[in-house]
């Protein structure tokens, strides 16, 4: 795969090599990851407009970070200026995840930049068993972390949860920055 890919050709590309790489069909894939059969098939085809929840949803059902569906292979030296990368934007709330780091093969890590807006919580389903995120605030004001116990985090905060449990993530001021790392076992 080309590290230049348009992001849904990444994401094509990305599904169905890991699709084929378990031996599922779309049929089944689409039934694990509760979505629509018709979806699934126009994401493989590179087209559509997958939200954060559904590329979620089709890694935890592949066993695969999130990252693994979304970010090309890149050189050894990276820059991602601000306001480039690929980014994925919620269907549920004003909440945009950008890849600045997928782990690579070995390391169990993956970074993204979150711009988060007041409104709607994103409200996080468990990701795979082991999981864990850790999130610095750069800017701004969050409630996050379990959804049965969050925490209000502000500017320079860190906060450490498990990431395979449901958790949230919600703006408490315009224009809220996090940097989260999440763990793979």
């Amino acid at each position: 795969m080309p590290n230049t890919g348009a992001p849904l050709d990444v994401i094509a590309a990305s599904l169905r090599r890991e699709r084929e790489r378990v031996g599922l069909s779309l049929s089944e894939l689409a039934k694990r990851a509760g979505v629509a059969k018709s979806t699934l098939s126009q994401l493989e085809g590179g087209s559509g407009n997958p939200s954060v929840e559904t590329l979620w949803a089709l890694g935890v059902a592949l066993g695969v970070p999130f990252s693994r569906l979304v970010d090309p292979p890149v050189a050894r030296v990276r820059v991602i200026r601000a306001g480039e990368g690929p980014s994925i934007y919620s269907e549920r709330s004003h909440y945009t995840a950008t890849l600045l780091a997928s782990c690579p093969p070995g390391v169990r890590r993956d970074i993204y930049l979150l711009d988060v807006e007041p409104g709607a919580a994103r409200e996080s389903e468990p990701h795979m068993p082991g999981t864990v995120e850790h999130l610095v605030v750069s800017r701004g004001r969050v409630l996050a972390g379990p959804q049965s116990d969050p925490v209000e985090l502000g500017e320079g905060d860190y906060l450490l949860y498990p990431g395979d449990q449901p958790h949230t993530c919600a703006a408490l001021e315009p224009g809220t920055s996090v940097v989260m790392v999440m763990e793979h076992v």
